[in-house]
């Protein structure tokens, strides 16, 4: 079809032999250009660029990645709206038959907004370069609750920067809509990134950062004091966070009914190396709300820490300690303190942990239903049969590397723990086909056995997967498959 500008072309300039434009068309062409700059450089489109064979940008539900041979780095740029056709303005175009409207174009923007809204981000940003409707379809802010960004060269505050930008076009500097925001692993994210988020996006719920070691407490304070509503973080791997806390400004304004508290629930901090307990006395001040906490790998813990975070957090579910070498038995007894509340629990690797600290959990927490004591060696059949008889609604259970438990053990665990549906015996050395013959018995409901590097018959292996149709077993027994 004629571009722009070429109807009020007259008949008798676009008949001329004379190909020279006059003053007054260079005018046209020149108000022509101005306009359609006008319009393109008040709504840009951002289009991502990644490098080959790289994960890109994310909108929640998959990923793909495109490519760029002008640079090497990773960034998301910024790119015009398709443009209406031009045409030279002496030129006449021969009439032509207007083409049929695509199929997808019948679509009403209602449905093709949600069709949309299973694309990735960088997929959406294709997608708003098609043609003016799309663009502003792909733009609609429901499609945005979400940014994920993965990849290690990626430029991620550049490309949260521009992001955040062209979202808050509408609502200037604030992302409205904003939910979620996950840059796992990219690790050139810095503090310069988090305060971005901070900054535009008030109404962020969940925030995932782990891996991304370059970030420091002072960048997540600021995201914790200007996001109000965050309940998800995920700081693991990032050896720089010491404390999750408000800043000093926040705890300033906040009133004295406030109690300046985060309202965070759940906190992944596992291999936050420096985390020390004056840093988890701060957040369990702090974050009272908790619900789930993972504090793996976090080696400077010790006991004490575990105290304060019993005294603050009386509501958590879940909790992992995990390689803490320093928690023992008294740390046991603190936790055994949240009681019923207790649902999951992870001290594998603990070595000091003995039939004491278990004992502890077992007697208070009665609706213990995970339990992971991997290679706490200090455990034996004593601690697992008053396990057994106290916490009987126990649905998964790893006694991996505890080489003093055997069959007798696994005797009384079977005989009242009927819903367990996974056990790990892996490197349990004084368990044989015995045992396993009892608890197949009677947890038919079993669906994971691990018993890899146990001296187990193949005939114990067969009458375990007759009795559990469903059970999935791990071992390395090479005559069994």
């Amino acid at each position: 079809s004629p571009g722009k500008g070429s109807s009020s072309i007259s008949s008798d300039v676009s008949s001329s032999t004379d190909h020279t434009p006059t003053k007054a068309q260079k005018n046209v062409a020149t108000s022509e250009d101005s306009d359609l700059s006008m319009r393109t450089l008040s709504t840009p489109s951002p289009a991502l660029i990644c490098p080959p064979n790289l994960p890109g940008f994310q909108n929640g539900r998959g990923s793909s990645t495109s490519s760029s041979s002008i640079t090497g780095e990773t960034v998301a740029m910024v790119h015009s709206p398709p443009p209406t056709r031009l045409t030279h303005p002496l030129i006449r175009l021969a009439s032509r038959p207007q083409k049929e409207q695509a199929s997808v174009d019948r679509l009403p923007d209602q449905c093709m907004v949600h069709v949309f809204s299973f694309l990735p981000t960088n997929q959406l940003c294709r997608c708003a370069r098609v043609c003016r409707r799309w663009y502003n379809l792909a733009w609609d802010p429901r499609l945005w609750r979400t940014i994920r960004l993965t990849g290690e060269t990626i430029n991620v505050d550049r490309a949260l920067k521009v992001l955040t930008r062209r979202l808050c076009q509408d609502t200037p500097n604030v992302c409205l809509m904003l939910e979620t925001v996950t840059v796992s692993g990219c690790r050139r994210l810095t503090d310069r990134g988090l305060y971005t988020i901070a900054q535009c996006c008030p109404e962020l719920r969940r925030l995932e950062v782990s891996g991304c070691y370059n970030i420091s407490n002072e960048a997540v304070f600021d995201v914790v004091s200007l996001c109000p509503n965050l309940e998800h973080l995920d700081v693991s791997g990032c050896s720089k966070v010491t404390c999750i806390s408000l800043t000093r400004e926040a705890s300033i304004k906040l009133s004295p009914l406030h109690g300046k508290q985060i309202s965070i629930r759940y906190l992944d901090m596992t291999d936050c190396f420096v985390l020390e307990d004056e840093g988890l006395h701060t957040i369990a001040a702090h974050c009272t709300q908790l619900t789930h906490l993972y504090l793996r790998r976090c080696v400077r813990l010790t006991d004490e820490g575990l105290r304060y975070l019993v005294i603050y957090c009386t509501s958590i579910k879940e909790l992992s300690v995990s390689d803490c070498r320093f928690v023992s038995d008294f740390g046991l007894r603190e936790i055994a303190k949240l009681e019923s509340r207790l649902r999951y629990l992870s001290i594998a690797h603990c070595g000091r942990v003995t039939d004491v600290g278990v004992r502890y959990v077992a007697k208070y927490c009665s609706k213990l239903r995970y339990l992971n004591a991997r290679g706490c060696e200090g455990i034996t059949d004593h601690g697992v049969e008053y396990l057994a008889k106290n916490c009987t609604k126990l649905k998964s259970l790893d006694i991996g590397k505890c080489p003093l438990v055997s069959d007798t053990g696994l005797e009384c665990l079977a005989l009242n723990c009927f819903n367990l549906k996974r056990l790990s015996l892996k490197s349990c050395e004084s368990i044989t086909g015995q045992g396993l013959r009892i608890v197949a018995a009677n947890c038919s409901d079993l669906q994971m056995l691990n018993v890899q590097d146990c001296e187990v018959s193949v005939e114990a292996l067969r009458f375990v997967k007759r009795h559990c149709k469903r059970c999935v077993i791990e071992h390395t027994n090479p005559a069994f498959f």
